[in-house]
């Protein structure tokens, strides 16, 4: 309990210095002006101020405004509540902090309770008493309600609904801030695999036409019938092309920032390999190329990547195995494509070397177009590249997609919000509206009907004509008004005056019936017309 209560201070503490430091000029002069404004109209001689309060009284009062205001932006539900419970208090400032309450007030379950601890605070501070005595109860929990809904409810929702809105478009703002940065690392990404597709495609076909070169001037160097200065020129040939292997060995180290999937043309297919085999044994290469099984349709990126092991396979062989034998094989099994290239040791011993660029390259092609690539030594001393490849189309590896849509922050983006304001400010207007037009529809005040006038006649005694008469009797004009356009009263009598239930707009003014009694008995029914402007 103590932790909770320390780490509930600790965050108060700093999301008050947060907003003390987030304090502009503007928001200063604002928060000014919004004090002025509410103890001008609070305090006497304000327009809402109902204490005469002066001097020390007045000062107190003011002080405890200005200590008020500035702690509902720290504690916003406290000081609504807290507002509510102090009778002296007056409705400007209860609409402030119910404004603030609202913008500041995020979970829907603290705002739902905290309106309603309010509701209650203000229903039990009101002065019930002071009910005109002609309002029924139900009627006065209406004029409550009316003044809960007007100086709490809807500043309340109007102030909630403006922080939703706001909330919702700053998380567009952000959004559209991450998704512009989505954009950026997208195209760069799409210029990676570009560099990547080059660099893949220079290494396949330049590094294997460079191999070749260099493998041909080898073999003619050995030429007996050749000269010292062909054989220097050969040599400066086989030279060049070994030193155009290392550079262009740099330049796909610069271009493949990454490994991604490429779009390979379909060019290479794996009926090229023969060419690709013819190639290599003009260059001197000891190739043989074996074939089997039942041919097969390809889908072009297996074709293609069938076509790339070959390659790759011939290229590997006559570089680091010169002059050692090499055996391609395609074969078409039942469920699948078997590309396969292995060699003999090299003649002069060499070790073989570590997997370069283009098997990692190899790897990823053969991957996309489903297949598996094995790489390894052969018993022998030899090496060997051999690929499994479908005879069906697959599918590319599906990249992760932005789950932003699904993981977004309930706080974030919203489908529905500042609906739940809406509605409740609507909710409140109705029984606003509501409440005024059931009150508008009662009367008033107790007024004499068509039926008991018509009853009522000279002669009959004072008891008879009382009990027939309003009981208690609050007219819609005062008791002076009612009288003062009457004709005189008969000497000697008693009258009361009253309002008939039949009223014109014709007469312009209002119907007062005066009875008038004298010895017990009625002595006098006469209407006149009260009117409003004499």
């Amino acid at each position: 309990m103590i932790t909770a209560v320390r780490t509930r201070a600790e965050a108060l503490l700093a999301d008050t210095l947060a907003r003390l430091k987030a304090l502009t000029p503007v928001r200063v002069v604002g928060e000014v002006l919004v004090m002025v404004a509410v103890v001008l109209l609070d305090l006497w001689p304000g327009p809402w101020g109902e204490d005469k309060a002066t001097g020390w009284a007045l000062a107190g009062f003011i002080a405890t405004y200005l200590l008020v205001l500035p702690l509902r932006h720290v504690l916003p539900a406290t000081a609504m509540i807290g507002g509510a419970a102090i009778p002296f208090l007056g409705p400007a400032l209860m609409v402030v902090l119910s404004y603030t309450a609202g913008r500041r007030i995020e979970s829907w379950r603290r705002a739902v309770l905290s309106t309603t601890i309010t509701f209650v605070v203000v229903a039990l501070v009101w002065d019930w008493d002071s009910r005109p005595v002609d309002i029924e109860p139900v009627y006065g929990m209406l004029i409550l309600i009316t003044i809960f809904g007007v100086g709490v409810a809807l500043p309340f929702l109007v102030g909630r609904y403006l922080a939703q809105r706001e909330a919702l478009v700053q998380a567009m703002r952000d959004r559209e801030t991450r998704m512009q940065g989505e954009h950026k690392m997208l195209s760069r990404q799409v210029r990676l695999r570009e560099r990547s597709r080059i660099a893949q495609d220079m290494h396949d076909s330049l590094g294997h036409r460079l191999s070749l070169i260099s493998v041909h001037a080898g073999a003619l160097a050995l030429d007996p019938s050749l000269g010292d200065k062909q054989r220097e020129a050969i040599g400066v040939l086989r030279s060049a092309a070994l030193t155009g292997m290392e550079e262009l060995r740099a330049i796909i180290g610069v271009l493949r920032a990454e490994d991604g999937p490429d779009d390979d043309p379909a060019t290479r297919t794996v009926e090229s390999i023969d060419s690709l085999v013819s190639d290599a044994r003009k260059a001197g290469v000891l190739v043989s190329l074996v074939r089997g099984g039942q041919s097969n349709p390809l889908p072009s990126r297996v074709s293609h990547a069938a076509y790339r092991v070959a390659q790759e396979g011939l290229t590997n062989a006559a570089k680091h195995a010169p002059g050692a034998a090499v055996q391609v094989t395609v074969k078409y099994e039942p469920d699948a494509l078997v590309v396969e290239v292995r060699n003999n040791p090299s003649r002069n011993g060499s070790a073989a070397s570590e997997p370069g660029v283009g098997l990692i390259g190899l790897s990823e092609r053969v991957r996309v177009a489903g297949g598996i690539l094995h790489v390894g030594g052969l018993p022998s001393g030899g090496f060997r590249i051999a690929a499994v490849l479908p005879y069906e189309e697959t599918a590319l590896p599906d990249e992760p997609e932005d789950e932003q849509d699904e993981t977004e922050s309930p706080r974030g983006i919203r489908k529905w919000a500042g609906i739940g304001s809406i509605a409740g400010a609507s909710i409140v207007l109705a029984i606003i509206i509501g409440g005024f037009t059931l009150l508008g529809a009662q009367p008033v005040t107790e007024v004499v009907t068509q039926q008991d006038l018509d009853r009522i006649h000279e002669g009959q005694s004072e008891a008879e004509v009382m009990a027939l008469l309003p009981s208690g009797d609050e007219p819609l004009v005062g008791d002076g008004d009612r009288k003062s356009q009457a004709s005189p009263e008969p000497p000697g009598a008693r009258c009361v005056y009253h309002v008939t239930d039949e009223q014109s707009y014709r007469d312009q003014g209002t119907r007062v019936v005066r009875f008038c009694f004298r010895d017990g008995k009625l002595v006098e029914k006469k209407i006149h017309v009260q009117r409003n402007n004499p």
